[in-house]
């Protein structure tokens, strides 16, 4: 009989008492696979959001309350229009793009909407103070020689990526080329609303508009609003040249390091914050997740460990006059060592196995259900747990396989 039948032996004979014992173990993988995972995933996709987002600083008046990124420019206050001037001139080192915006309720059939107005990328060179810093130039020749742009370099703005000029492209990059004074951008949600196609004329504030584009979905609030012109909707609305926010997309490196500060000083009045602090929140509750799944695996181990201890421990005393038998029969204590580690890497190996999947499964699960996001398995969790539940029944069945080694076959065979 070789050794690896003794142990699927002993593990068929007695199953109970080791894999009741191992349940911690499993537990504890599971709770580190899953809650690892959802972290991490829900950690990516914030990342993930805050690259679409494009701009990642707001400027708004002072006082207003931030809760929703995309409902920065609902709280009714306004900034001067003049701001962006300011901005454009200072040249401020880390500001790449600007994009103020107006917001404004209108009506369509008796139902309000919520008209926002936006700037175009090419408005910004039509003004002659604008234009006397020469900020289109360094943009210009970097555009000229294919060049990409890799950082911050001082200059206000540059070029926008090809298809920016596309109007269907300012719901993933907050950002519009060129757009005609009667033109509209409409999300998809109020165009399936109220019917609005491309091509269609829509009458909103006594203007006359026609839908130059239906937006692509992105999820959000900007999903139920309609686009126009910055400046046609300040006349409309009778505002004046004021807007509620500006957007700022600004190089990480230089909004952490100093751009908020100097932002704030330049425009008194107002209030500087960047995204990141939107979802800080977010960002520590994942990581203090992340701490709290190690922590929980830690002390499942623990209390696994210890009932695996006990339970090997309880093995080796009932099966004395069988260890003292295979002795006689020839095993060497290393053997018997042996049967008791193998039996538990075995063991541990099932757990881990066994907690991996039901960790897989509950992040899955939960993922989309409590967290909206599409959970993937941590690897690194998943190796840990499963290193973690093999090196902790090894540890724990390390004493009882000494004892088992060091029983006398006389003494075994003397007891009843």
């Amino acid at each position: 009989m070789t050794l690896r039948s003794l142990v699927w032996k002993e593990l068929s004979q007695r199953p109970a008492p080791t894999i009741t014992a191992l349940l911690a173990v499993a537990l504890g993988v599971a709770a580190l696979v899953s809650v690892q995972s959802l972290a991490t995933s829900s950690e990516a996709k914030i990342a993930h959001q805050l690259q679409q987002l494009g701009a990642n600083v707001l400027i708004l008046p002072a006082g207003v309350g931030l809760h929703d990124y995309y409902a920065a420019d609902l709280h009714g206050r306004t900034l001067p229009e003049e701001y962006v001037t300011r901005i454009a001139l200072a040249q401020k080192v880390g500001v790449e793009e600007l994009a103020p915006k107006l917001c404004v309720t209108a009506e369509h059939q008796g139902r309000p909407i919520v008209l926002t107005g936006i700037l175009p990328r090419n408005e910004f060179f039509q003004k002659s103070a604008w234009g006397s810093v020469d900020l289109m130039l360094a943009g210009l020749e970097e555009h000229a020689l294919g060049k990409k742009h890799a950082g911050c370099t001082g200059r206000t703005c540059q070029l926008p990526p090809a298809d920016a000029a596309d109007l269907h492209s300012y719901a993933q990059t907050r950002v519009v080329h060129e757009l005609p004074p009667d033109a509209l951008l409409v999300g998809a949600e109020i165009a399936a609303r109220e019917g609005f196609v491309e091509g269609a004329e829509v009458t909103l504030l006594g203007e006359t508009f026609r839908v130059a584009a239906v937006l692509p979905p992105t999820g959000t609030l900007e999903d139920g609003r309609v686009f126009a012109h910055l400046h046609t909707v300040q006349r409309v609305a009778g505002t004046g040249p004021v807007v509620n926010v500006i957007e700022v997309m600004a190089c990480c490196e230089d909004a952490a390091s100093g751009l908020i500060s100097e932002l704030g000083q330049l425009l008194p009045g107002s209030r500087v914050v960047t995204i990141s602090q939107i979802v800080a929140t977010q960002v520590s509750v994942n990581r203090l997740l992340g701490k709290l799944s190690y922590a929980l695996f830690g002390i499942l181990m623990l209390a696994g460990g210890a009932s695996i201890a006990g339970v090997m421990f309880a093995n080796v005393a009932e099966r004395r006059r069988e260890l003292g038998t295979l002795m006689a029969l020839g095993a060497t204590p290393g053997i018997l060592s042996r049967l008791i580690l193998w039996k538990a890497a075995l063991l541990g190996s099932a757990g881990g196995a066994g907690g991996l999947l039901l960790g897989v499964v509950a992040a899955a699960v939960i993922g989309p259900w409590a967290m909206d996001v599409v959970t993937r398995p941590s690897l690194s969790a998943a190796i840990l747990g499963l290193a973690g539940a093999i090196g902790v029944t090894l540890v724990a069945s390390y004493w009882p396989a000494r004892r088992a080694a060091t029983l006398d076959p006389c003494v075994c065979f003397q007891e009843s």
